[in-house]
């Protein structure tokens, strides 16, 4: 097989060609081309880059730590699809999203990218200005909160810190917005100038993306709360109580079963004699669970209300922040509507010079046709008498002064521009 495959090349051009090529290509004896790795630095260093990311690590204790994990690792331990991760990849930009999915809520607010589950948080590592403090801030929390009983579970302190840190942040860029062009347009508005208007155009994209960035958080969680089915998938608290009761359950049926005390199959009816000890574990077991709220429709239904009241409060906040921009481009608009009016105003006054002085040539030509007729080289009585030329000049300058009157007489009855 190997003799099949012998090179059609001579081996003085095979040589050349080995040391032309030499740690860029490698032939074999069968003249086979091999390229390695190496000869392809960036290839490594991608694949790796794709393979693993850094990310950080947060636990209800508050402690965090930085791991290397890729998304097979992250895939499989949060039950997450592929698609789901795509939307934390710093390479892509994604508009704002909140997933509840069954072991973990995927949250993807600006900056703040991680991945929440019932135990812990993992955070996209950057250094970026909104991942920073949500980082800090949570260790902060938890370790505060440690040993304090609070209302909220842990996966809804996680997001209720990315919402707001994500309502702050757009805040403050809307402020810091409105405090730079509102010198801006004053100035405009007094002084209309090619670098006034570039400005006041920079100023309005970057407000149409901040609008847009605000708006999908307002949709994001108003989509939220439409759907009572998503909120209750978001309950990760809740599922993973649920879980552990079936399990101590199956555990404890196992146990009476082998011990054979009283229960014979899972299906057969529990003896009041039999198996009491384990009966009463169980029982402790799912009070201990219905008190957290797991069994019951009606606990349940309070935790839907209780995460519905959390985004409705992050909701306003966006909303507010949302009509503030509808107030600026309004401000903007009236700006530009008072530039146009002003710009109109002088090209009316433009308009009124032009019409006087088209007027004005009119009878001055009058005035040039009568003088160039009486320059001619022509035979005529009226050259005897200089006394007579005078009174032609007289008379036809009061007629174009009359005439010129009645055409501002005749605009004025127009309503072309007052006078």
């Amino acid at each position: 097989m190997a003799g099949s495959v012998s090179p059609s090349l001579p081996s003085g051009l095979m040589g050349n060609l080995r040391s032309h090529n030499a740690g860029r290509v490698i032939i074999d004896e069968y003249g086979i081309n091999h390229i390695p790795v190496s000869g392809f630095p960036g290839l490594k260093k991608r694949s790796h880059a794709h393979g693993s990311r850094s990310w950080i690590k947060i636990d209800q204790g508050g402690n965090s730590k930085i791991l290397e994990l890729d998304k097979a690792t992250i895939m499989r331990n949060c039950s997450l699809p592929a698609r789901d991760l795509r939307l934390l990849d710093p390479l892509f930009i994604y508009p704002s999203t909140i997933l509840g999915r069954e072991n973990a809520i995927v949250v993807s607010l600006q900056q703040i990218r991680c991945i929440i589950t019932a135990d812990e948080v993992i955070l996209m590592n950057s250094l970026d200005a909104n991942v920073v403090p949500y980082k800090s801030e949570l260790c902060k929390r938890l370790q505060t909160n440690k040993e304090q009983s609070d209302d909220l579970p842990f996966e809804f302190r996680a997001l209720e810190l990315a919402l707001e840190l994500t309502c702050m942040s757009l805040d403050s860029q809307v402020r810091e917005l409105e405090m730079e062009i509102h010198p801006v347009l004053d100035e405009l508005a007094s002084s209309i100038n090619t670098l006034n208007l570039e400005r006041v155009r920079r100023f309005k994209g970057h407000l149409l993306a901040l609008t847009q960035r605000v708006q999908k958080v307002c949709d994001v969680i108003e989509h939220l709360m439409d759907d009572d089915g998503d909120m209750a998938e978001m309950y990760l608290t809740d599922k993973k109580l649920r879980r552990e009761a079936y399990a101590l359950g199956e555990s404890y049926c196992q146990t009476d079963e082998s011990g054979g005390a009283g229960l014979v199959s899972k299906s057969a009816p529990v003896s009041p004699v039999g198996s009491t000890g384990g009966v009463q574990k169980l029982q402790r077991a799912f009070s201990c669970l219905s008190k957290h709220g797991s069994l019951s429709t009606s606990d349940s239904e309070e935790n839907i209300d209780q995460l519905e009241m959390l985004l409705e409060a992050y909701f306003v906040v966006s909303d507010n922040t949302l009509n503030k921009l509808s107030s600026l481009k309004e401000y903007i608009d009236d700006t530009e509507d008072l530039i146009n009016i002003k710009l109109g105003n002088v090209q009316n006054q433009l308009i009124q010079f032009e019409l006087l002085l088209t007027a004005a040539t009119f009878v001055a030509t009058i005035f040039a046709v009568v003088a160039g007729v009486f320059g001619m080289n022509f035979e005529d009585s009226i050259f005897d008498n200089p006394v007579a030329f005078n009174w032609v000049l007289i008379i036809t300058g009061v007629f174009c002064s009359m005439l010129y009157v009645f055409f501002l007489i005749y605009f004025r009855h127009k309503k072309v521009f007052p006078l």
